[in-house]
């Protein structure tokens, strides 16, 4: 399975629609949240078969504003691969 970074931008007046649809997902836990900075967007990192299913934890009303950054953790086998090439 895939490790997608999700960041879900929303408006601030739909900021608590946006918390408590998240949270009947199941995916508030997932997000961390920045809305008490005064930038209205969560994060989260969600592992999914790929970028769609990732975009899924996102509610309908900011899917479109949704951005999807597949990620990878590296090990040192993989970075001192990586350095070779």
């Amino acid at each position: 399975m895939d490790q997608f970074l999700v960041e879900a931008p929303h408006a601030e007046q739909n900021c608590r629609n946006v918390d408590d649809l998240v949270n009947r997902a199941g995916y508030l836990n997932h997000f961390a949240w920045s809305f008490m900075g005064g930038v209205h967007c969560g994060w989260a990192i969600i592992g999914a078969g790929n970028e769609p299913h990732a975009r899924l934890a996102v509610p309908p009303l900011g899917r479109a504003h949704a951005r999807m950054f597949k990620i990878v953790k590296f090990s040192q086998l993989m970075l001192n691969s990586r350095h070779q090439q």
